[in-house]
This record gives structure tokens, sequence and C-alpha cells, in this order.
């Protein structure tokens, strides 16, 4: 599915949880339980990220950051990429442009 928002084409993006597992923590070997510990954040939380259940916040974003080297823009760029994409399948059908008075 691709959506055109303002002429340009949109693939829908993975949740960055996925990413989380899949680019990071299957690579360096590391269970949900081992990232979680050291992340400082519970077990259950984390699963639901990976699993695409829960969003990364900016909290989540900076421990991610700081336990896998790399930025808190990246992780919350990818996790804003998702959220528009989800958005955008929205029925907006009522919303109109704001006219000046």
């Amino acid at each position: 599915m691709s959506i055109t928002t303002e002429g340009k084409r949109m693939h829908a993006p993975v949740h960055p949880g996925l990413l989380l597992r899949d680019l990071y923590m299957e690579p360096m070997n590391v269970t949900i339980t081992g990232a979680a510990e050291a992340l400082n954040v519970s077990r259950k939380h984390l699963s639901a990220i990976v699993n695409g259940h829960a969003s990364i916040t900016a909290d989540m974003a900076w421990r991610l950051a700081k336990g896998f080297g790399n930025d808190p823009e990246f992780w919350m760029n990818l996790q804003a990429q998702y959220d528009v994409w989800e958005a955008a399948k929205a029925d907006r059908s009522k919303v109109r442009k704001v006219a000046a008075a």
C-alpha cells in the first residue's frame, strides 16, 4: 500500500521495534531480558516495543541511543515515520482547510 502525501509516494515503514530486533538485538545475540536490564526498563515494556505493540518515546530513544551507540533522533525519526504512515490511513473526510476570517 502506498499513500501519496504532497505528491510524494510513501512505502509502509516497519515498526521501529522490529528494526531494533532485526538490526541490533539479533546480530548482537542480545535477548529482550538482557537488553531490558542494560537499558534499565522492564522486560514487558521492551517486549511490547520489539513486538510492535508500543511506541518508542523520547525517553526510550535516549536509552536506545546510549545502549546501542547511535542517536536518539534516529529512533524518534523511525517512530515518527511509522506514526505518520498509520495516521494517513485514518478518515479525514470531515477535515477542511482553515480559512482566514
